[in-house]
């Protein structure tokens, strides 16, 4: 299990910034400087009140076993509203967010409209409901230029996502985002708050429950069926670091309230990516629903045909690295 990036690794991110050019201000960020890898068998993970520190010490021992041998870099945050367990690892490391940044295009499109009092188009909604249930691409680069940079800012901005850079115009998924950025999405989505008004929240929680079955893998594998599941996922290739696979999701519902985000790169293959997410998925949901009533068997994880291992955004060619 990689807690941080090696020098080689930081170093070819570097260099990708500079070669990059507008999409240079956008590049991962490098770990903290001094950081030591976290003993797989007892990483300090996930913390917790009192009463559940035991839950926060099984929690840490299976993610860090779940990632045990696992040659990509990943980014955890979990949050439990229920006990106080929240995990993190990597949470402020930043991932080229592909196509998880359209939970984001969308919510900032949302506010824009509860800020001129004006409803969504009939276009916007089409567009908005192609863009999460089906990832559609096009879709998202329409509602990204309709939203505009200035008002994707002002969304950052009052969810205090301070984390998230956003894409060079036309880039959207080059948006650069963190573990910690996203559970914070998650919470302005699944809770009152004075971002994003009941109707707003309501109107994208309700499109990241109808994602369509092929792209309901990642952070839903292992949840009881019986629970309210929100996600969505990106999945990028890219020269260097291999695969973007990222996921990030809110469960509720049979006393459950509680929030997952797994974020990667130097996967070798898509289907790698995915494996790395779902075994910290399945480990998070089974120690979060141990002891609560049943609310369902475990999801089993999706497999996800070869015809559909294509990129989540078209990135173009990077001149080389000198």
């Amino acid at each position: 299990m990689r807690m941080r990036a090696t020098t080689a690794g930081m170093a070819g991110m570097a260099a990708l910034a500079t070669t990059a050019g507008g999409i240079g201000g956008a590049a991962a960020a490098a770990s903290p400087a001094g950081a030591a890898p976290v003993p797989a068998a007892a990483a300090a993970i996930c913390t917790a009140p009192a009463k559940y520190a035991s839950l926060a010490a099984k929690l840490s021992k299976d993610i860090a076993a779940a990632l045990h041998g696992r040659t990509d870099y990943v980014g955890v945050r979990v949050e439990d509203r229920r006990t106080g367990v929240e995990c993190r690892l990597n949470e402020g490391h930043q991932f080229d967010s592909a196509s998880v940044v359209k939970a984001t295009i969308l919510a900032a499109l949302l506010l824009w409209h509860q800020e001129t009092g004006k409803p969504l188009t009939a276009t916007e909604k089409h567009l908005a409901t192609l863009m999460i249930t089906q990832s559609d691409n096009d879709a998202a680069t329409g509602l990204w230029n309709d939203v505009g940079r200035a008002h994707l800012q002002h969304f950052l901005k009052l969810a205090t996502m301070t984390e998230t850079v956003l894409g060079p115009d036309g880039y959207w998924g080059l948006t650069q985002i963190t573990a910690r950025d996203e559970v914070q999405l998650l919470r302005l989505l699944t809770a009152s708050n004075k971002v994003l008004s009941s109707s707003s929240r309501t109107y994208e929680l309700g499109l990241m429950a109808r994602v369509i079955t092929s792209q309901r893998w990642g952070v839903p594998a292992g949840a009881p069926k019986g629970l309210n599941v929100y996600v969505k996922n990106g999945w990028l290739p890219r020269a260097t670091h291999g695969w973007r696979i990222n996921s990030i999701g809110a469960f509720t519902g049979h006393g459950r309230n509680y929030m997952i985000v797994v974020l990667s790169y130097d996967n070798p293959t898509m289907d790698y990516g995915v494996s790395t997410v779902e075994r910290v998925a399945e480990a998070v949901h089974k120690d979060l629903n141990a002891g609560l009533p049943s609310a369902g068997v475990p999801a089993a994880a999706v497999t996800i045909p070869a015809s559909r291992q294509a990129p989540d955004e078209t990135i173009p060619a990077l001149p080389a690295v000198p």
